[in-house]
């Protein structure tokens, strides 16, 4: 008896939270456990509302990346938060591959590198071209997108 109350109980909680924003799975675990639901009971709660699709970590994935996309900083930090939260490699590669269309990664590029670029002014090797290139793909951006950048770039500079 007790077990179903306590099942009940976590339920409405999740329900709650869930029609406020979009939960992760892990996320709704946290905020379960937190409210001094049992391991177990928040797990069968988080099934369940996953099987009806209540809950779903790939929609949570899209909805949080387009969220951020404006103020994000490059694609590793956006992987490397979704991860954070809870969702699983694949889920948040496949989310973050379907978020950054070629415009939005043209834009975010584009952000990042004039934000480097500006710290980099003045500082030796700071036109170190190779160097800013190796930079942009450790943190996540496509060798198409920094190349046709840097093309643009040389357009625009008549370097």
């Amino acid at each position: 008896m007790q077990e179903v109350t306590e099942y009940i109980k976590a339920e409405k909680i999740a329900l709650r939270l869930i029609a406020r924003a979009e939960q992760s799975s892990a996320g709704l675990l946290r905020k379960l456990e937190k409210r001094g639901i049992d391991t177990a009971v928040a797990d069968e709660v988080i099934s369940k509302l996953a099987q009806t699709n209540l809950i779903n970590d790939e929609r949570y994935s899209q909805f949080w990346l387009r969220s951020r996309l404006r103020f994000a900083k490059s694609p590793r930090r956006l992987f490397s938060s979704l991860c954070a939260r809870g969702i699983d490699h694949d889920t948040a590669k496949t989310a973050l591959e379907t978020a950054l269309d070629e415009e939005t990664e043209n834009a975010l590029l584009s952000r990042y590198t004039k934000k480097i670029m500006r710290k980099l002014r003045g500082k030796k090797g700071a036109d170190d071209f190779r160097s800013l290139k190796f930079l942009l793909k450790n943190e996540g951006f496509s060798s198409g997108a920094i190349e046709a950048f840097f093309d643009m770039e040389t357009l625009e500079t008549g370097a």
